[in-house]
Order: structure tokens, then sequence, then C-alpha cells
């Protein structure tokens, strides 16, 4: 070998390449899979943003971002520019939305890396594995400038309706306060529901149930109809008259008719329906979900959190085959397509929500997870299992009953293949009817046992909890994947929005500033305004605008509508709760306010007079100790749990006294 090879050679042993992430998790997790001739680095997030102190957008020269280095950051980059000039190659591998393409933009930016001659390349995967990562280095790209166009839109949009709006926030209702949006009309929506229940007139209504007994087992069947009909019961007379013609009277079985009813699996998780059920099943927030689907992510466990889609990659499929197969057999393999996009606000980018091996089942990595992330992981794994599982089948009957004119139906089922069941098994699965109509035939004669009117009244429509709420935004094609839990996070955090158990509440702040947002911007809260942008938003991912002109067309008519609000709208008084608990340092009557930690009570004196006290809720129980009044308490991890409010009393329990008798009411919290 000549001697400029042996130098050649040399010198590719000592070239080194730098891989940049976003966290330092992810960076250990991706240092164990390459060798020593690659150094990963943490960014920490992005390294470049607009400024806080102004709106950092030129309004007046072509609506131009003012790019700054973030606070704090400074000996980061540093610390990276050294790094980057001792690499021979350089790989930014943030994460794979339109986030991470932008926030690798701002590295090559402000690491100085615009220098064709650099070795600079994107690299993306939407699982932390060896393959996956190795796989990404070997087709590395560049900078995708569409996806980075799509985030600077959003960004300085954002930043344009915050800016402009929050500071009239605080001119006519008070400091603090801030605009969004997207926040803005996830607000009106709370705050039109909650109108729609206090506008909510309840309407009487009734039914006729009866019973059918025969040896041990009982049935229950349902008034239908009348001559074929179906017949809605208004008053108790009309249900009266129903029951004095059936009861003691002989009934038909007119029809008994047997069938299979199919229930097919669920896809696997997309952003929102993981939210939805971890809120549901794990009593998680959005946040709480992400940040543990985020922890388990970077630790390699999960494929990327933020997506909204349900198609699933073939070599996953092949092994959930495989695994599927082994474990519970052949019959309980599904063989239906890997899915792809499920809607048109769907972009499709990345998979959907899945463990990254099949076979680190739940229990045998439990050990090394925290509780909540073996919880979230459990749910991942089983409903990605159960996804490519077979349907359930269910054995229905449903019978026909009929006296005269009148007409009852009664109707059960069960489960004759599990199917996916076997594995991912949801609350409503145990729902279905399971009485047993085996012994009701065609042509018989038969007596009820009993039979009642019941009175009913109709319900107003639920409260938002986060999961409805997510769910609503996401149908509405509101806001993005990465979106959803920032939004309920920031209502939250403004007291915009209270939580009461699972339910969310406007507060009279957040009617006040929704109030303010209908009357002098009804386009920014308005659901297909916001969409239209979101849609606009994918088609300058896709390349099809410039988001230099979605914003010039934004903008104008926003100026306009803020300067015309500042002119003519007045201050707005938000009033605060008053209640009956006397302060006993004035003696004013003490009113309700929102903190970062939920609700407390404060003197109306301040600045005056600053007293603050907890707010107290009564449980309406009293206490099995003492007699006194039991209140609810929060741990200060939110959890709920149950004291006396006398001070000498320490009864304390997780359990509400008399729920679930006396031990559990005497069991003491940790």
């Amino acid at each position: 070998m000549t001697a400029v090879g042996c130098l050649f050679e040399r010198y590719s042993e000592m070239a080194k390449n730098l891989v940049i992430v976003e966290s330092p998790a992810k960076m250990k997790t991706i240092k164990k899979f390459l060798g020593s001739s690659y150094t990963v680095d943490a960014s920490m997030g992005h390294v470049r943003d607009l400024p806080k102190s102004t709106m950092g957008v030129d309004v007046d020269n072509g609506y131009e971002p003012k790019y700054i280095t973030i606070r704090g950051k400074g000996d980061l980059i540093a610390a990276l520019k050294k790094e980057a000039s001792k690499a021979d190659k350089i790989y930014l591998a943030t994460d794979p939305d339109r986030e991470g393409e932008a926030i690798s933009w701002h590295l090559k930016a402000a690491l100085g890396l615009d220098d064709p001659a650099r070795k600079v390349y994107r690299i993306t995967f939407n699982e932390i594995t060896k393959e996956a990562v190795t796989n990404a280095i070997k087709h590395p790209r560049s900078i995708d400038m569409n996806l980075v166009d799509a985030q600077q839109g959003r960004r300085v949009i954002d930043r344009i309706v915050g800016y402009s709006i929050s500071p009239l926030l605080w001119e006519k209702i008070k400091r603090g306060l801030s605009a969004g949006r997207v926040q803005s009309v996830a607000l009106r929506m709370v705050c039109d529901r909650d109108a729609e229940i206090a506008a909510f007139i309840p309407q009487e209504y009734h039914t006729v149930d009866a019973t059918i007994k025969h040896g041990t087992k009982t049935v229950k069947a349902q008034y239908y109809g009348e001559n074929g009909r179906k017949k809605a019961l208004k008053t108790a007379a009309e249900a009266q008259a129903i029951v004095d013609a059936v009861k003691d009277q002989d009934i038909f079985v007119a029809e008994v008719k047997d069938t299979d009813r199919v229930k097919n699996a669920p896809w696997p998780f997309t952003t929102s329906t993981l939210q939805q059920e971890a809120s549901r099943s794990l009593n998680l927030s959005t946040q709480q979900t992400m940040r543990i689907a985020q922890k388990l992510y970077e630790d390699g466990r999960i494929t990327y959190l933020r997506t909204d889609s349900i198609r699933v990659s073939d070599a996953a499929v092949a092994a959930a085959k495989s695994f599927i197969a082994a474990e519970y057999g052949d019959g309980y393999v599904s063989h239906r397509s890997a899915a792809g996009k499920s809607g048109s606000n769907v972009q499709d980018a990345h998979e959907a929500i899945r463990p990254t091996e099949i076979t680190e089942t739940p229990a045998k990595i439990k050990d090394k997870l925290a509780n909540d992330e073996f919880r979230l992981y459990q749910l991942i794994w089983k409903r990605f299992v159960a996804s490519r599982m077979n349907s359930a089948v269910y054995a229905q009957t449903t019978v026909r009953l009929t006296r005269d004119s009148h007409i009852f139906t009664a109707a059960g089922s069960k489960l004759k293949f599990d199917g996916f069941l076997k594995v991912y098994r949801q609350d409503k699965d145990d729902e279905e009817l399971k009485q047993d109509l085996s012994f009701l035939k065609e042509g018989m004669t038969i007596r009820f046992a009993e039979v009642k009117d019941n009175q009913h009244f109709t319900e107003p429509p639920a409260h938002y909890t986060e999961a409805t709420l997510v769910r609503a935004l996401e149908e509405d094609g509101i806001g993005r994947p990465s979106t959803y839990a920032p939004t309920i996070g920031t209502l939250l955090g403004r007291s915009y929005v209270a939580k009461e158990k699972k339910n969310l509440f406007a507060t009279e702040l957040g009617m006040a500033v929704n109030e303010l947002m209908v009357g002098s911007f009804p386009e920014i809260v308005d659901t297909g305004f916001t969409a239209r942008m979101e849609e606009r938003l994918d088609n300058i991912a896709e390349g099809k605008e410039n988001w230099k002109d979605l914003v010039s067309e934004f903008y104008p008519d926003l100026e306009q509508s803020v300067q015309k609000a500042r002119e003519t709208l007045g201050r707005i008084k938000v009033a605060d709760e008053v209640t009956d608990v006397i302060c006993d340092k004035c003696g004013r009557n003490m009113v309700i306010k929102y903190g970062p930690h939920g609700k407390f009570l404060a003197c109306p004196g301040f600045p005056e007079c600053r007293n603050t006290k907890p707010l107290l809720e009564k449980a309406g129980v009293r206490c099995p100790k003492c007699g006194g009044e039991i209140i609810k308490r929060r741990t200060k991890k939110g959890r709920l749990f149950y004291a006396c409010e006398n001070k000498d009393c320490d009864f304390i329990s997780w359990q509400k006294p008399g729920a679930k008798g006396k031990k559990a009411a005497e069991a003491s919290a940790e």
C-alpha cells in the first residue's frame, strides 16, 4: 500500500460522525446502537425561536420572522459547534415531524453548517431501534423545506394571533391572559357546550319494562310499540294503559331469531385515540399521557407518539401474525390490510403507535418500567396485538312477544368466539346482554312476572372531558396530534377552564374571554375557518402553497379587527364567585380564585388584604369517627382523598365514607 493510501486509511479510521438528536434520553438509547466512530449529542429541543419580548415578525417586510438564540442555549451551541468542527459527517436526527424538521433547520443555521462543502444530512426514524437507526443513516436526505415552511407558517400565525390579541385581553379584562388560534376555538367549544347544558329543558318520557321468570332464569323485556311500529311513550297515562293491557295476560312468543353478530377488532392507537383511552381506562390527563409516551418512545419501547395514522408497516404486521399464531393459535390471526389514510384530515406521515418489538410483552419488561409507564405500555401493546387479531363473534338472540297489538322485545347474546377480546377488552365489551333466552320458543304462551312503568327525563349533553374534547377537536379538523395536549394544558393553566372529576367547565374568566373573542374575532374562533387553516398548512407541507402568502392573507384582517375592538370595547369585569367563608383578617366574604393547582379562597380586599385559604369542598357525608363534616382533599400529585374537617380528628381515607363499607372507610391514606 502506498504512503498516501496508508494516510487515507488512518484518516478514515479517525473520521467522526456526529448525530444530533433532541433529548438526552433519546441520545442515550441511540448511543447503544452506533459504534465508536459516532458521537451522539442532544440539542435539548429548539435552539432558536422568536423573541419573547416582541412579536418577532416583520409585518412590513414580507412577514420575515426574526429568530434569535434561545436564552441559556449559548454554551450548548458552542459545544455542538466544537463537536461539528471535528466531524466528517453530521446527521440531524430530530423528531420525524414538522417541528423536528424545523429544529434541524434551526440547528443547521445556528451551528453554521450552511457551507455546501459540509456533509450535513437529515435522517428520521419512526422508532428508536438499532435496525431503524442504522437504516436511516444508510438513507440520509436533505432538510425538507416544505415541512419547515409549514412549521414556520403555523408558528408565525400563532405568534401574530397571540401577540395581537393578548394585549387587548390585558386592556379589556385583566393582565396575564392569552389568546391562541387553536386554544380560542377549544375554549369556545367548552363554553358553547356549557351554554347548551344550561339552556337544556328536560323532557319527560316513559318506558314499560317487563320481567319473565322461568325456573331460576330471569329475562328482561321492553315495550317496543303497536301494530308493528315503534312507539314513544311521553306520559304516565300512555305507559299505564299498556301496563294494564298486558299484566296478568297471556303473551305470545311471535318470533325467535338467532344471528351471529361480529365485533371487529379496534385499529391501533393514534395520538388522539391513545389520549382518549388512557383518560378513560387509566385516568391519565392528555399531558400525562404524552409525557409518559415520550419516555417510552425515547427508550425505544414504542413508535413515534405524534401521529394521526392507523397504518402499520408490513414488517410489524408480519411479526404480529407470527406472535399471535404462536401464542393463541392460527384461528386468531387476522389478515386484514395494514390500513392507510382514514379521513381527509389525516396526514399519514407516520405509523400508528405500536410497540417496537411485539415479543417484549408487558409482563416481560414490567420490572424495567415505572408504574405509569408499564400501564401505558400495556395499553399500547394490547391494542396493537388486538388490532391484528380476528373479530369476536357473539351468538345473538332477539325475541318478539305480542299481546293483541302490543309488541315487546327481548335480546340476549353469548360470546361464541372471543377473537381479539382474548387480549384487549374494554368496559363496554362486558356490557353485552348476557341473558339466556334459549327457553323461549316460537308459538309459546307465557305471562310476565312483572310489568311496570318507568318515568325518565331526557338528559342534557355531557360536559366535555379531556378525552371527548380531543375527539371533538380531531373530528372538526382543529389542531394536530402535537397540539391537543398543550391546548388543553393552556386552557387549564390560564384558568379559562376548570376540571371537576373528569368534566371540563368554563370559568367566569373563560366565559369573559370567549365573549370578547366571539364578538370581536369571529373567524378565529370559527371551527370551519380554523380547520381550513390546518388544510392550508398541510398544503404548504406538500409544497402546494407558500407560507408567506397564507400569512399575508390572514394578518391585515386581524389587525383591523384588533384596532376596532380596542376602540369600541369597554372594560369587561369578571365577577368572582362569592362564598360564605369570612376572611379572618378583615371580615369580608372570601371569593373563589383559580391558581396553578386549582381553586382556592382569596380575600376580595387585595392588595390591602392578601389572605388566602385552601378551598374545602364538602363531601356531603359525616365522619364515622367524630361526626364532623367530611371534606375532599388532594395529594400533591392530585389524587383525591377524604378527611375530617376537625383538626383534632385523624380520620382520612381514599374512599368516601360509606362508599365501600366501614373497613374501606377506615383505611388510612398514604
